[in-house]
């Protein structure tokens, strides 16, 4: 019996991967790393000790520890002062809507700054849970993230929908056990064929979640 659902945030809630994808291909710039917001599409979901350390081995170079922190920061601050991420169409509504009738978190691998200040300024008081990144361990792919918001909302996995758009993202709720629903939208379909289900678009993950309702 479905008693939650757990969204990730960026190309799902938010129209916000550009502005990431923008901030960490600056933070790289700095270093001599040169990449596209295409390589950072194709890791979205990771946390930013995933992201570091993947777009540091593609390079061929190994990061130190304070690496981690100091890029951290560096693509913090870039996201905040060029960040204009807006809710995808209808997707505020529709949680409304959902809200009462079903337990509902966030598991996202953004750090927990900037996840907050925008669920604070788009979903105020729709999630019962918010899973950052710097919240878990080891990020997706990895099933933690998922596991971790599944057990603060008290559910089992088998309880709950993963409501994804990034290949990471799916890999990460298939491995913890949970039925996953992805919505492409920087990526082609065919990179999202591992979930479950894959949707044309947000009108379609729309109307999915409002027949739930």
């Amino acid at each position: 019996m479905l008693k939650g659902l757990v969204f990730d945030v960026d190309g799902v809630l938010m129209d916000s991967m550009p502005y990431h994808a923008d901030a960490w291909v600056k933070a790289f710039g700095e270093v001599g790393i040169h990449i596209t917001n295409m390589d950072i599409y194709e890791i979205e979901g990771s946390n930013h000790k995933g992201v570091v350390d993947l777009i540091f081995h593609k390079a061929g170079m190994e990061p130190k520890t304070s690496d981690h922190e100091a890029f951290l920061k560096k693509k913090r601050a870039y996201f905040l002062q060029n960040n204009r991420a807006e809710p995808f169409k209808g997707m505020q509504a529709c949680l409304q809507a959902l809200k009462g009738k079903y337990k509902l978190g966030v598991a996202s691998g953004a750090d927990r700054t900037i996840v907050n200040a925008l669920m604070d300024r788009f979903y105020p008081g729709i999630f019962e849970v918010i899973v950052s990144g710097e919240d878990v361990t080891r990020g997706k792919p990895d099933p933690e993230p998922y596991l971790t918001a599944a057990r603060k909302l008290g559910l089992e996995t088998e309880e709950c929908i993963v409501i994804e758009n990034a290949p990471l993202g799916i890999q990460s709720a298939k491995n913890a056990g949970i039925y996953c629903v992805a919505v492409p939208t920087y990526l082609p379909k065919e990179k999202l064929m591992d979930a479950d289900m894959v949707l044309a678009d947000h009108a379609e993950l729309i109307a999915y979640l409002s027949r739930l309702v």
